[in-house]
């Protein structure tokens, strides 16, 4: 009965995801797949999603870590049940959410793995190299403008591959991106990425527009696939070798080869490590990468204290009165340990 229950529920749950919050069917099967885990773990305590309680949520994670489960995947599924009895509470469901007062793992914190500069200009270097070559084909063309891209924007992988052509403002310098629950936001772009795009949109894309045209005469004959279906192929913007829109497995396979040691969400962590090492703040850092809440940005903050404490030596009156005070001391101190050497030397002259 239990397990019964816990099924019907999760299907509400899923549909309210997908229609009321408009979020994308792989984030859609990734919270459907944690919430089934601690489903399980609560019927081998004789309890259902319905009748948890702050011990069970408890359990759970102390369950997650004794079995090798790292900080921020436990971390991950707390905020996620963390969601689902929020709804519950809404939809009145049940009176009491079971997940307050628990904090996160604090691994959750950690910064993201990021390359250096150095790193990536080299592999940026590489494939503009490749794209300015005579006989550059399409391909690589393609594949240095998504590099740039990804970097120059810190977007993810996902909303790289679902950009359209309409979705570029290159006189403006600027890209819309439909990110997680379908929310929009523009993105500005640097001179070597859109120099890229529009190399790319000159000399690469109308020539695997073409084969992707020819595809598309060939199954609308034999009815193979829907118009509309056609018609979202013919305006995405990064397009395959056989004239089909590129996956994010074949984007990361992209930047694989590019570096073994990078992949797209480490270029776009590096986007904002690098932004916020430079002296960007974080709210700007969060606007740009579409981050829904500030503390989702937060991990990047010890690499702003650098910079925070010097803007604080300079402007806050205290603290310049300290340096110069402390200066003066240095000062006289070094003064008085002068003529502290010099009076030995003048008694025996």
């Amino acid at each position: 009965m239990g397990s019964e229950s816990n099924t019907r529920l999760l299907k509400d749950y899923q549909a309210y995801l997908r229609v009321e919050k408009g979020l994308r069917p792989l984030t859609c099967e990734a919270y459907d797949s944690d919430l089934k885990i601690f489903a399980e773990f609560l019927e081998q305590r004789d309890g259902t999603l319905l009748t948890a309680l702050q011990q069970d949520v408890t359990g759970f994670l102390e369950h997650l870590r004794t079995h090798g489960i790292d900080s921020r995947s436990s971390a991950r599924k707390l905020s996620c049940l963390r969601g689902f009895y929020k709804w519950l509470l809404l939809d009145r469901r049940i009176h009491h959410d079971p997940t307050v007062n628990i904090e996160s793992p604090k691994a959750w914190k950690v910064l993201p793995k990021s390359l250096a500069e150095p790193e990536v200009g080299e592999m940026l270097e590489r494939a503009a190299m490749q794209a300015s070559h005579p006989k550059a084909r399409a391909t690589e063309l393609r594949d240095r403008a998504i590099l740039e891209l990804l970097y120059a924007g810190g977007l993810r992988v996902s909303e790289v591959a679902s950009l359209t052509t309409g979705d570029l403002a290159l006189d403006a310098g600027r890209v819309q991106v439909r990110g997680k629950g379908d929310k929009e936001r523009i993105v500005p772009l640097g001179r070597t990425a859109i120099e890229a795009l529009e190399m790319y949109l000159r000399e690469g894309r109308p020539h695997l527009a073409r084969i992707s045209s020819s595809r598309r005469a060939g199954e609308a004959r034999t009815a193979a696939v829907r118009p509309a279906a056609n018609q979202q192929d013919a305006v995405r913007l990064f397009l395959s070798l056989r004239g089909m829109p590129l996956t994010r497995q074949w984007i990361w396979h992209l930047v694989k080869m590019a570096n073994s040691a990078a992949s797209p969400h480490m270029l776009r962590h590096s986007c904002a490590t690098h932004m916020v090492e430079h002296g960007a703040d974080l709210r700007s850092v969060q606007l740009l990468l579409g981050h829904a809440d500030i503390s989702t940005t937060q991990v990047y903050t010890h690499l702003a204290l650098g910079r925070l404490k010097a803007v604080h030596r300079a402007h806050h009156p205290r603290a310049t009165a300290r340096n110069v005070a402390s200066e003066e001391a240095a000062a006289a101190n070094h003064d008085d340990s002068v003529e502290a050497e010099r009076e030995p030397h003048e008694e025996r002259a």
